[in-house]
């Protein structure tokens, strides 16, 4: 069982028969009246964010997260399927579970799902991926001297800013979590 004195953000817990992870947290003391813990929990099977408030003294059951590695096989607009690199079975995910991510996934790209009580809960690429700019328009000459970005498709069909001097067929880094470009490679 867990406290509300060691939450912490990220911690999975059991709040009336549904699994959340703690987003954040706060204790907050008043002039007047007892200590509270203000929290913002995400809901692991809608991916709702509530507000909830809490009393010192309640306790929660603690739930087991854990990271287990799998390949990407595809996407469908319904699912996404994957494959444990141990077992080889096939898992199947709502698209919800992998959010804006998925714009940056490859065909057979290893990716990690996050597992809570044994269940998909969350699946996160590479922090970094190395895509193909598929089409770009070229930048305009005097342009690049200021800094500016213009749109470009890259392999997976995301459209992403870049610099001006990136050109179609150039390889480039993203960071998966922001969506920004990072470096050419």
């Amino acid at each position: 069982m867990v406290s509300t004195s060691d939450f912490k953000n990220g911690m999975a817990i059991e709040v009336e028969g549904t699994i959340f992870t703690i987003v954040e947290f706060q204790h907050v003391k008043p002039g007047k009246g007892g200590a509270f813990v203000r929290t913002k929990l995400k809901n692991i099977d809608t991916g709702a964010v509530i507000d909830r408030t809490f009393r010192p003294v309640e306790k929660f059951r603690r739930v087991r997260v854990e990271g287990k590695k799998m390949q990407f096989l595809y996407a469908t607009p319904d699912e996404v399927v994957l494959m444990d690199n141990e077992s080889y079975e096939q898992l199947s995910l709502a698209p919800a579970l992998a959010g804006d991510s998925l714009q940056f996934i490859t065909d057979n790209m290893e990716v990690e799902v996050l597992m809570i009580d044994g269940k998909p809960a969350q699946l996160e690429p590479p922090m970094f991926v190395e895509l193909e700019v598929t089409d770009t328009q070229p930048g305009v000459k005097g342009d690049t001297v200021s800094g500016g970005s213009k749109p470009a498709t890259i392999s997976t069909g995301a459209v992403i800013n870049v610099p001006l001097f990136l050109k179609t067929g150039d390889r480039i880094k993203i960071d998966t979590r922001t969506g920004n470009y990072v470096e050419r490679v």
